[in-house]
């Protein structure tokens, strides 16, 4: 679960004028989330323009990656699963790539085939005990980053074993922010920030100069603020889990499951990604809350350019090894 209300952001709420600037907000739903896309512009008119303009991106990226929609090139990957390759555009190339990528880096503890998961756990108040252990291996028998075949050159994507699918919930977001900035950008805007529902990722400064900040909760205590930074031309996510898990044993599983094993991560409550770009965060906090304190903050440090903070079950505090804790009163 990608949950914003573990950060708070320092963002200029609809029209604040400093000079010739404005800072303007529009929340929308998108890609079956809540999206704020904020652009600071001359008149709102321009803003409205920009705004209208990355409203157009998310959605073109949505029907290109969604396989809740039967007609995107991913449902044709995942229909055909076992069968044959198909043909698909550079850029979903690329992006399945990128995540594989992320996949060996993690071990496994991010995989975009996690989308053949046949759920066995439930977490709305109807289960009464742990189910079997092989109910838990089943579950994740079609999931294997290792069987999807990329052929760039025929610009194909085949996945080896039939009834598996891919499915990128745990990376578009971030994905599509990273797209709208670059295209932003490109089109002239100055500052902005894209915020997919706590994926969030900035450019440039807030129009009366300052940084973009956000301000890390503690997620049993959503009121306090126990630190701010600053968001530079850079991005940060949080996944995060408090409100979604069952216990059994006097142990709290949560609703996210560790996809090589079946069964549902332990030990942490909260992590937050800093990283260069939002598709890279979305990913790795998923990944981090999965292989636990020790390994997550391993794998972190030896990322050039991303940091992370880990609040464990007992509300401790981690941090990877270049992140300085201003911790506010």
């Amino acid at each position: 679960m990608k949950n914003q209300l573990l950060i708070a952001f320092a963002v200029l709420i609809p029209c604040f004028v400093f000079a010739q600037d404005i800072a303007h907000r529009r929340t929308t739903k998108l890609m079956g989330s809540r999206f704020d896309i904020t652009v600071v512009a001359k008149d709102e008119v321009a803003a409205d323009h920009y705004i209208d303009a990355a409203i157009a991106e998310i959605t073109r990226i949505e029907k290109l990656i969604s396989s809740w929609n039967p007609s995107s090139q991913t449902s044709e990957i995942n229909k055909n699963a076992g069968i044959s390759a198909v043909k698909v555009d550079p850029e979903l190339i690329d992006l399945i790539e990128r995540c594989i990528t992320i996949s060996k880096i993690t071990d496994g503890a991010f995989d975009i085939s996690y989308a053949s998961i046949d759920k066995v756990w439930r977490y709305d108040g109807s289960m009464t005990q742990m189910p079997s252990k092989e109910a838990i291996t089943n579950s994740v028998s079609k999931i294997g980053y290792q069987n999807i075949v990329l052929d760039k050159n025929a610009q194909t994507v085949f996945l080896k074993l039939e009834g598996m699918k891919i499915g990128f919930g745990a990376i578009g977001k971030g994905y599509a922010a990273d797209k709208v900035r670059t295209m932003l950008k490109t089109e002239g805007v100055k500052s902005g920030i894209i915020n997919a529902s706590g994926d969030l990722t900035t450019w440039g400064k807030q129009p009366d100069g300052t940084d973009w900040m956000v301000g890390i909760t503690n997620p049993l205590n959503k009121d306090n603020i126990f630190s701010w930074f600053p968001v530079v031309n850079a991005a940060v996510a949080t996944s995060g889990n408090y409100e979604k898990y069952v216990t059994f044993n006097g142990v709290k599983y949560s609703h996210i499951i560790d996809p090589r094993t079946g069964y549902p991560s332990t030990g942490i409550l909260s992590v937050t990604i800093f990283a260069p770009s939002a598709e890279l965060c979305d990913a790795l906090a998923t990944s981090v809350f999965i292989t636990g304190v020790e390994t997550g903050l391993y794998i972190i440090n030896q990322i050039k350019g991303v940091e992370c903070i880990i609040i464990d079950d007992e509300n401790n505090i981690h941090t990877s090894k270049n992140i300085e804790l201003n911790k506010t009163q």
